[in-house]
């Protein structure tokens, strides 16, 4: 029978006697004896009045509540940490008087200061002949192309597994050792080139996680690098 039909009986449906409840929550306020007259099945399997029901399902609520202001707490100290990682790099850039001491120092503090970050390398495309160092990476844009032009169609990060030559391309001889990675492409100046971190954890970097922090660090770079290089192409 519907819970909501009338009864034969003249008593309230189940429906009435919710909505009264709900409409009167004081009402066991008045009626104390009610609560442990009543009896309902525990998941378990045991009846319990509705007073210790109340109370457990308070508890189970405080509890679950409990866990999300932990889940909050620990969010914010690693966005706290990762704000005073990110500043610390951020300086470290600025301060950078050569091109090579940017690629070294980016690479170094983001492997050293940033979680399951395992290798990072800066590479541009340009002509090594006219542009570059003894430890800036600057490689052919034909190269480039033929190696990683999948990653840079369109343009954005790209997050995720990758392939063995792509990974040799990026990491070179930590190739083998790489589970998963991101790049970024770059263009400080007229030079395209690409930021790529890597992980040895194969489910850290994947397709669907945000890339901000990415975006920001190849802001960073694109604004700063070019001073600090020389000739034709900035």
């Amino acid at each position: 029978m519907d819970s909501a039909s009338p009864k034969k009986d003249g008593l309230p449906s189940e429906t009435e006697v919710a909505r009264y409840l709900r409409n009167h929550p004081g009402f066991f306020l008045n009626n104390e004896d009610l609560l442990t007259e009543l009896k309902i099945t525990h998941k378990t399997g045991k009846a319990v009045s509705l007073l210790e029901r109340q109370v457990e399902v308070l508890r189970e609520r405080n509890m679950d509540m409990r866990n999300r202001i932990s889940s909050m707490l620990d969010n914010a100290q690693r966005n706290d940490l990762l704000f005073e990682r990110s500043k610390t790099l951020i300086l470290s850039l600025i301060e950078a008087r050569r091109a090579e001491e940017l690629s070294n120092t980016l690479c170094r503090h983001l492997v050293s200061d940033f979680e399951d970050i395992d290798y990072a390398s800066l590479i541009l495309f340009a002509d090594p002949k006219r542009v570059g160092g003894n430890s800036l990476r600057v490689v052919s844009p034909e190269q480039a192309q033929n190696q990683i032009g999948n990653l840079l169609r369109g343009k954005k990060s790209v997050c995720g597994v990758l392939r063995g030559e792509e990974l040799s391309f990026l990491f070179g001889k930590h190739a083998d050792h790489i589970g998963s990675a991101a790049l970024m492409p770059i263009q400080p100046g007229n030079i395209d080139g690409v930021i790529a971190i890597a992980s040895k954890n194969p489910q850290h970097f994947k397709s669907s996680m945000g890339t901000i922090f990415l975006e920001y660090i190849a802001d960073v770079v694109n604004r700063t690098l070019p001073r600090l290089m020389k000739g034709p192409f900035l």
